[in-house]
């Protein structure tokens, strides 16, 4: 059994016996049902947790809720986001505003730190 008073694990039926098939559907369901009822509220203990970043927030929010953050400034959303995550309706644009720039690609590195050395001088 877990320690975590938030697991709902020592709830959970009994495995299903395999060799009757009458209890291993329902059991099964009550044990998914609950699995997702545990990974909910996890995820609603990360997305407001203040030890975690705004995008870690908005990632755990966009989890729970299988939506992405949209991408206009304007979404009505937003400030159910910003009210769910705990953070500043301009936490959740300047999130959107980080998303939304293109990913910095790696710089080739070249042989001696000139910029000049692939230039063939």
């Amino acid at each position: 059994m877990s320690s975590n008073p938030w697991s709902l694990s020592s709830h959970l039926p009994p495995a299903a016996d395999a060799g009757d098939p009458t209890t291993g559907y329902p059991a099964r369901i009550v044990r998914e049902q609950l699995e997702e009822a545990e990974r909910a509220q996890r995820e609603r203990i990360e997305q407001a947790s203040e030890l975690n970043t705004p995008a870690m927030r908005i990632r755990a929010w966009e989890r729970l809720h299988r939506l992405t953050l949209p991408r206009g400034s304007a979404h009505a959303v937003l400030n159910v986001i910003a009210k769910a995550t705990r953070l500043t309706l301009e936490q959740v644009r300047e999130e959107q505003r980080r998303r939304s720039e293109p990913a910095a690609l790696p710089q080739a590195l070249d042989s001696g730190g000139n910029p000049d050395a692939d230039s063939g001088s």
